[in-house]
Protein backbone atom coordinates (compact mmCIF):
# COMPACT_ATOMS: atom_id res chain seq x y z
CA UNK A 1 0.00 0.00 0.00
CA UNK A 2 1.53 3.74 -1.22
CA UNK A 3 1.19 6.27 1.63
CA UNK A 4 0.60 9.85 0.55
CA UNK A 5 2.76 12.45 1.81
CA UNK A 6 2.02 14.13 5.64
CA UNK A 7 1.72 17.72 5.60
CA UNK A 8 3.06 19.14 9.19
CA UNK A 9 0.83 22.20 11.04
CA UNK A 10 3.89 24.05 9.98
CA UNK A 11 3.52 24.14 6.47
CA UNK A 12 0.13 24.72 6.65
CA UNK A 13 0.38 27.58 8.93
CA UNK A 14 2.34 29.16 6.83
CA UNK A 15 0.15 28.87 3.71
CA UNK A 16 -2.30 30.59 5.74
CA UNK A 17 0.05 33.42 6.74
CA UNK A 18 0.92 33.68 3.37
CA UNK A 19 -2.53 33.83 2.46
CA UNK A 20 -2.63 30.80 0.06
CA UNK A 21 -6.09 30.42 0.38
CA UNK A 22 -7.40 33.85 -0.03
CA UNK A 23 -5.58 33.82 -3.00
CA UNK A 24 -7.53 31.15 -4.73
CA UNK A 25 -4.12 29.13 -4.30
CA UNK A 26 -2.40 25.86 -3.05
CA UNK A 27 1.25 24.88 -2.48
CA UNK A 28 2.07 22.56 -5.40
CA UNK A 29 4.73 20.40 -4.86
CA UNK A 30 5.90 18.26 -7.93
CA UNK A 31 9.14 15.84 -8.93
CA UNK A 32 10.54 16.54 -12.23
CA UNK A 33 13.81 15.29 -14.06
CA UNK A 34 16.88 17.38 -13.35
CA UNK A 35 19.17 19.11 -10.40
CA UNK A 36 22.50 17.91 -9.39
CA UNK A 37 21.28 15.04 -8.07
CA UNK A 38 18.72 13.18 -10.76
CA UNK A 39 15.62 15.00 -9.77
CA UNK A 40 14.32 18.01 -8.05
CA UNK A 41 11.63 19.16 -6.27
CA UNK A 42 9.46 22.24 -7.72
CA UNK A 43 7.67 24.04 -5.24
CA UNK A 44 4.69 27.04 -6.07
CA UNK A 45 1.64 28.51 -5.23
CA UNK A 46 -0.96 26.97 -8.43
CA UNK A 47 -4.36 25.79 -8.28
CA UNK A 48 -5.80 22.38 -8.13
CA UNK A 49 -5.78 20.35 -11.48
CA UNK A 50 -8.10 17.13 -11.45
CA UNK A 51 -5.29 14.45 -11.09
CA UNK A 52 -3.76 16.22 -7.99
CA UNK A 53 -3.81 14.63 -4.44
CA UNK A 54 -5.19 17.53 -2.12
CA UNK A 55 -3.78 17.56 1.43
CA UNK A 56 -5.71 20.12 3.36
CA UNK A 57 -5.18 21.77 6.89
CA UNK A 58 -6.06 25.11 8.87
CA UNK A 59 -7.98 25.64 5.61
CA UNK A 60 -4.75 25.40 3.14
CA UNK A 61 -4.34 22.91 0.62
CA UNK A 62 -0.95 21.37 -0.73
CA UNK A 63 -1.12 19.89 -4.21
CA UNK A 64 0.08 16.73 -5.66
CA UNK A 65 0.17 15.41 -9.13
CA UNK A 66 -0.19 12.05 -10.24
CA UNK A 67 3.21 11.37 -11.45
CA UNK A 68 4.87 12.83 -8.82
CA UNK A 69 3.11 11.15 -6.11
CA UNK A 70 5.29 7.53 -6.30
CA UNK A 71 8.31 9.54 -5.74
CA UNK A 72 6.70 11.32 -2.45
CA UNK A 73 5.46 7.96 -0.62
CA UNK A 74 5.49 8.99 3.07
CA UNK A 75 7.63 12.51 2.76
CA UNK A 76 7.01 14.64 4.93
CA UNK A 77 6.14 18.15 3.67
CA UNK A 78 7.05 21.33 6.14
CA UNK A 79 8.17 25.00 6.38
CA UNK A 80 11.53 25.29 8.26
CA UNK A 81 13.26 28.79 9.75
CA UNK A 82 16.47 29.30 10.27
CA UNK A 83 19.35 31.88 10.03
CA UNK A 84 19.87 31.35 6.50
CA UNK A 85 16.45 31.40 5.71
CA UNK A 86 13.09 30.22 5.53
CA UNK A 87 11.74 27.71 3.06
CA UNK A 88 9.09 24.56 2.49
CA UNK A 89 11.33 21.17 2.84
CA UNK A 90 10.56 17.70 1.90
CA UNK A 91 11.88 15.15 4.21
CA UNK A 92 11.85 12.26 1.49
CA UNK A 93 12.65 8.72 2.96
CA UNK A 94 12.61 7.44 -0.39
CA UNK A 95 15.63 9.47 -1.73
CA UNK A 96 19.33 7.59 -1.37
CA UNK A 97 21.11 10.80 -1.48
CA UNK A 98 20.23 14.37 -2.05
CA UNK A 99 22.09 18.00 -2.57
CA UNK A 100 23.39 20.28 0.01
CA UNK A 101 20.60 22.63 -1.59
CA UNK A 102 17.81 20.55 -0.60
CA UNK A 103 15.77 20.58 -3.74
CA UNK A 104 17.63 18.03 -5.68
CA UNK A 105 17.69 14.30 -4.78
CA UNK A 106 18.23 10.86 -5.97
CA UNK A 107 16.55 7.32 -5.17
Amino acid sequence: MTLPPKVTERAFERLAEIGAAAQGKALRVAVEGGGCSGFQYEIDLDEPKDDDLVLEGHGEKVLIDSVSLPFLTEAVITFSEELIGARFVIENPNATSSCGCGTSFSM
